[in-house]
């Protein structure tokens, strides 16, 4: 092995952009508007390179491409990366189900890592949905798998719903 330096140079758009765009619009119509490049990708999408490509009510897809620079340690991918789409697949299917003026944040995120994602791997893709829709509180479950749908890691979550602003 060679120890060749890398770099990587990534530039990202203001995400109070997004952020004050979203309490006007309902949840699925922001989601819709950062797809079709109206509202911004949040910084962390972009420096992970990942991307929000489906929505429906309840629902949310995300895909990504394992690299290099998501390596841990040991040399596989960082666990972090599936934990940071199952997070965004499944806050993101509950935000569908928000109308204008209500808010959302993560309670509680359960993830399970089923095997190691390397380089190699290829595209993945993360499906989250929700479980539960309540007035205060939301649940939903994600899936993270390759092309060939080889599980990679499952995650659930509990959100905390509440007026936007407040």
């Amino acid at each position: 092995m060679t120890d060749v330096p890398r770099t990587r140079t990534i530039t990202w758009d203001d995400p109070m952009t997004g952020a004050l765009a979203a309490p006007t619009l309902s949840g699925l119509d922001y989601m819709q508007a950062m797809i079709a490049g109206k509202v911004p990708r949040p910084p962390i999408a972009v420096l992970l390179n990942f991307h929000l490509v489906e929505v429906a009510y309840g629902r949310s897809v995300f895909v990504g491409e394992p690299a290099e620079y998501h390596y841990n340690p040991i040399g596989t991918v960082h666990g972090g990366l599936i934990a940071t789409l199952l997070d965004s697949a499944l806050g993101c299917a509950v935000h569908t189900t928000l109308p204008v003026g209500l808010a959302y944040t993560t309670l509680e995120l359960h993830v399970n890592f089923v095997r190691p994602l390397t380089k190699d791997t290829g595209a993945i893709r993360c499906e989250g949905a929700v479980l539960h829709r309540g007035s205060r509180l939301a649940t939903a479950e994600a899936k993270v798998f390759d092309r060939a749908g080889k599980l990679y890691g499952h995650g659930t979550t509990t959100c905390m719903i509440f007026p936007a602003g407040g």
